[in-house]
């Protein structure tokens, strides 16, 4: 298979985020960033993976299993160095839509000529939101 064989058949990234409460995640991306469910996998009665979608983006999560063959416990908050970068039509509205559901996302500024917001999930996990202006470089929003 050649190069232009590969990239033709590669269609999307998709995040795995490995969490410790699916439940508590399942809140902050599906009615605090207003996330859909459209795949998920049910083991013994429990949801166990998802995958969440956004507009034309999308992330899977998983709880991590605590006990078993095959428990994994990490040794430290899994989302820690992680960040995701989700460009947007307009960062201010999402902004606006977070903050009037009392989630804590940062003031919006300019940076590399676009809007740009960001917000932790439960896990630690940052979440950035960005998109395109021509607004000065190190302009911080207000309303």
């Amino acid at each position: 298979m050649d190069a232009t064989q590969i990239q033709s058949n590669v269609k999307q990234a998709v995040p795995f985020f490995v969490v410790a409460s699916i439940e508590q995640s399942l809140k902050f991306y599906v009615d605090g960033l207003g996330c859909e469910m459209i795949h998920h996998w049910i083991d013994e009665g429990k949801l166990r993976w998802c995958w969440l979608k956004l507009g034309g983006a999308a992330i899977m999560l998983q709880e991590y299993r605590r006990e078993g063959n095959d428990a994994s416990i990490p040794s430290t908050k899994v989302g820690e160095g992680v960040s995701i970068y989700f460009i947007c039509e307009d960062a201010i509205v999402i902004y606006k839509d977070l903050i009037s559901k009392n989630l804590e996302a940062s003031r919006p500024f300019v940076g590399n000529n676009m809007w740009v917001t960001n917000i932790a999930d439960p896990d630690g996990y940052k979440l950035f939101f960005e998109s395109s202006t021509e607004v000065a470089e190190g302009t911080i929003f207000s309303e």
